[in-house]
C-alpha cells in the first residue's frame, strides 16, 4: 500500500486548521482537483462525506467517513469509490498560541495494480500539492501570525 506523509509547522493554531481541515463542503474552493463534495451528515465527532475529484476529463466519486477529535486529529477512512482502500490522517499539535505542526499521513490502494504503478509516479506530487493548497487557504483565512511556514520534515 502506498503510503504518503508530510508534517509542516504553520503559525496557526491547531484549532484554526482543524476547522479548516474539517470544512470539506469548501474543498471545491481552494483543492485542485475537488470537483465537487456533499455532506451527508456531520456532528462533533463524526462526518460522512462524498467527493467528486476530476482531471482531464476523468471524473471519480469518493465517499468518506471522517472521525474529528478536536482539535488534535481527523481521520478519513474510506467507504466507497474507485479504489481498493484509502485513509489518511490529519494530526495537529500546538506548537504556541499561533502555532502549530500539522502532520499528514495518506494510506491508499488502487483497484488496479497497472493503475497503482502508473499514478504512482504522480500522486506523491498531486499530494503535496493538497497540502500546499491548505496552507495556502489558511493563509487567506487567518492572514501570517508569524515571518513564514516552514517544512520540518
Amino acid at each position: 500500500m502506498p503510503s504518503i506523509h508530510e508534517t509542516r509547522a504553520l503559525p496557526y493554531s491547531a484549532e484554526q486548521m482543524f476547522d479548516l481541515v474539517a470544512d470539506v463542503g469548501r474543498y471545491g474552493q481552494f483543492l485542485p482537483w475537488v470537483v465537487a463534495t456533499r455532506v451527508r451528515s456531520n456532528s462533533e465527532t463524526e462526518m460522512v462525506a462524498d467527493m467528486v475529484v476530476g482531471f482531464k476529463g476523468i471524473r471519480e466519486s469518493f465517499s468518506s467517513r471522517v472521525s474529528k477529535t478536536r482539535p488534535n486529529e481527523i481521520a478519513v477512512h474510506y467507504v466507497d469509490g474507485p479504489l481498493s482502500d484509502l485513509d489518511n490522517v490529519w494530526k495537529f499539535r500546538e506548537l504556541g498560541p499561533n502555532d502549530c505542526e500539522i502532520d499528514f499521513c495518506v494510506d491508499f490502494t488502487f483497484k488496479s495494480r497497472i493503475f497503482e504503478r502508473l499514478a504512482g509516479q504522480y500522486i506523491d506530487r498531486a499530494f503535496r500539492k493538497m497540502v500546499a493548497a491548505f496552507e495556502q487557504r489558511a493563509f487567506e483565512l487567518y492572514g501570517n501570525n508569524n515571518s513564514s511556514a516552514q517544512i520540518v520534515a
